[in-house]
């Protein structure tokens, strides 16, 4: 594999559309080509926070799928990489490729857009930069299935395929479809490639097909995302809820429990007898007992790092603020509450797959987000819990 233009084969050019590609909701004709969604057009025009707008098109769990006899690919696109100023310039974003459902390589995309952001200020600049060419060669012979999976954390427009080879959709292989919500962790913040955050390494075990609406800092319980998930085709559901809630400092106690109660409500409209499974935070100590919101650590950018610290005072619990420990109980007492009515609904609590034993190990680099080993062990954790017999998704109902 490389990513310089190549002359050597008769190249097949292939439209880019929707059934070739998996794990998006909604495809954005752009001057370049198409630009992956994960949320319809209209939850898009419902919100217009550039944090949101920046998650959710990223394209987490995307990727391209079809079956050929092509040996070599090539795949134009146009990415956005992100700089933070005075952070540690960020990796690549990394494309995996998957011969008959295995790694089979890997490689970046230079060139594109990039998104400057200051924390400090929360400023964001765009400058624009050249399409640019990935390529994979030598690839076995014979008919099989290839999927290129799109970076997670890089905003990426789809030019061109090309292949020496015709393409066709991949067939419906008979798996289920699992629908997955969640925060930055859930999107994938700091695992090492697509195919490896946490969602799509426990989709891989359970054999499922993986949409991932994991939205960096927006699993805000907004009405626009769970109508997303309940027009959204799906045999299994899980709801990562939580962190963000606290970390934006967005609602009051109060205001929590309903809005859980309505996010459910909502999805139950599309799918009422869908397993759902709602999963509370991870551990992450800064929010436990102390509620947000978090804000960027100056001292660590100073540093050249960056880290997170939270603002709010343990003592702020008695006026409603939320912490970690308090939207865990309450979204206990809420499935507890609405299962008598719903034998379909389960929880999970977060610390099962990341709790103090596993801080102690592995503490979040950032005091926020999980690094590329925790990703798999939490991956990995989950398919046990709930894809395997006696799981929410593995039992006779899922």
């Amino acid at each position: 594999m490389d990513t310089e233009t190549d002359t050597e084969h008769d190249w097949i050019s292939t439209p880019i559309t929707a059934d070739i590609l998996r794990g998006a909701l909604d495809l954005e004709h752009t001057e370049h080509g198409v630009l992956p969604h994960r949320l319809p057009a209209r939850a898009r025009a419902q919100c217009t926070d550039g944090q949101l707008a920046m998650a959710e098109s990223q394209p987490s769990g995307v990727r391209l799928v079809f079956r050929t006899r092509a040996t070599a690919v090539e795949l134009d696109t146009l990415p956005t990489k992100r700089v933070y100023v005075g952070a540690p310039p960020r990796p690549e974003g990394l494309y995996d490729l998957l011969v008959d459902g295995r790694l089979a390589g890997q490689a970046s995309v230079s060139g594109g857009n990039t998104l400057t952001i200051d924390l400090t200020t929360g400023s964001a600049e765009r400058s624009f930069g050249p399409v640019g060419t990935l390529r994979f060669t030598e690839l076995p012979d014979g008919d099989k299935d290839i999927e290129i999976w799109l970076p997670h954390n890089e905003s990426t427009e789809l030019v061109a395929l090309r292949t020496d080879a015709p393409v066709e959709p991949a067939p419906d292989r008979g798996r289920k479809v699992w629908l997955h919500h969640g925060s930055s962790i859930s999107h994938g913040s700091d695992a090492a490639s697509p195919t490896t955050t946490w969602p799509a390494l426990a989709a891989s075990l359970g054999g499922t097909e993986l949409i991932n609406l994991g939205l960096g800092g927006s699993a805000l319980l907004d009405p626009f995302t769970a109508r997303a998930l309940r027009d959204t085709p799906a045999d299994l559901i899980s709801l990562k809820i939580g962190i963000n809630v606290v970390n934006a400092d967005l609602m009051r106690l109060r205001a929590f429990g309903p809005a859980v109660h309505g996010f459910l409500d909502t999805i139950r409209e599309g799918h009422p007898t869908a397993p759902l499974l709602v999963v509370s935070p991870i551990l992450c100590p800064i929010h436990e007992d102390t509620p947000g919101p978090s804000v960027p650590d100056f001292n660590a950018l100073g540093e050249g790092r960056l880290g997170f610290v939270a603002m709010g005072e343990p003592a702020e619990t008695a006026s409603g603020k939320l912490t970690l420990g308090i939207i865990r109980d309450e979204l206990a007492r809420i499935v507890e509450q609405r299962s008598a009515d719903d034998p379909h609904l389960y929880y999970l609590d977060g610390r099962e797959l990341y709790g103090d034993d596993d801080s102690a190990e592995l503490p979040l680099p950032d005091q926020l987000h999980p690094d590329a080993a925790t990703h798999r062990r939490m991956g990995e954790r989950f398919a046990k819990l709930a894809f395997a017999a006696g799981g929410a998704f593995g039992g006779p109902g899922a």
